[in-house]
């Protein structure tokens, strides 16, 4: 297997390194579609796949995503017991298959998670590194190669949807943004199949459309976005269009950002 295209903007690929030589557990924070799951991928693929060869039969693959939300429970993520015929079988749920198998657990946007669910990584995150089973009443020890790596975007944060001190304080954190307007060009290239030029072109709607933060327009553009339109112009859809479908109407419901976003467009494809 390749490895997952990623283009370093930092360090951040020698902090992570650095954190997985001591198993240290890894927050990455940054607005939605800024690459932080693509980031996770490429480190999940430097520290295992490109090292071991044959890989681990214990071990289908080396990465377990969540993707947290509000109804998400703890025995969702620790596992259940299950009715199969006559008889009642356990099965893990994917934090407790990553402890168990060793590899790194991701749990993306971990504050959309209850509360109460999050509270039982803590054990997880120091010297202690076991996770809990109360249901079948073990105390699972991690395998030395696991690791937990969650994110949130710091941009929704509120009083009723932030991480709470006792949680971030058990991890090191690594901040994300979006990236400067050549490197996100250089991106959007790569992942759409565009020419320079157009890449060039929707790098800079981002930005522009990033600058309307300062009128009241909190998100922004995601890179993710930018490269769907490139997609879609490179199957033949008109690059206005293109944009009007992936960024204009994508971004926001709102009648008066759609368009300002739409007279950005209309400046850079005229």
């Amino acid at each position: 297997m390749s490895a997952p295209y990623y283009l370093p903007l930092a360090d951040e690929i020698a902090v992570f390194e650095a954190a997985w030589q001591s198993r240290l557990p890894v927050l990455l924070k940054g607005p939605t579609g800024c690459g932080k799951t693509r980031f996770i991928e490429h480190m999940t693929w430097r520290l295992f796949e490109a090292v071991e060869a044959p890989p681990r039969e214990d071990r289908p693959h080396p990465l377990v995503t969540v993707s947290c939300h509000e109804d998400l429970t703890a025995t969702d993520l620790v596992g259940r017991f299950l009715l199969r015929g006559d008889e009642t079988v356990w099965q893990d749920g994917p934090l407790t298959h990553a402890v168990r198998q060793g590899a790194i657990c991701y749990l993306d946007e971990i504050v959309e998670a209850r509360k109460d669910t999050t509270v039982l990584i803590h054990s997880l995150t120091d010297h202690r590194r076991v996770l809990p089973i109360d249901k079948t009443g073990e105390l699972l020890t991690a395998h030395p190669d696991f690791l937990l790596v969650i994110s949130y975007n710091p941009g929704y944060q509120s009083i009723l949807k932030d991480l709470k001190t006792s949680t971030r304080q058990r991890f090191v954190s690594l901040d994300f943004d979006y990236p400067t307007s050549d490197v996100e060009a250089t991106i959007i290239a790569h992942e759409s199949g565009v020419d320079e030029e157009a890449a060039d072109r929707l790098a800079a709607i981002g930005v522009k459309v990033r600058h309307l933060r300062e009128h009241g327009f909190e998100e922004g553009v995601s890179t993710r976005l930018l490269i769907y339109a490139g997609e879609l112009m490179r199957r033949g859809i008109e690059a206005r269009r293109a944009c009007d479908i992936a960024i204009v109407q994508t971004v926001s419901d709102d009648a008066n950002v759609q368009k300002a976003v739409a007279d950005i467009v209309d400046v850079i494809w005229p």
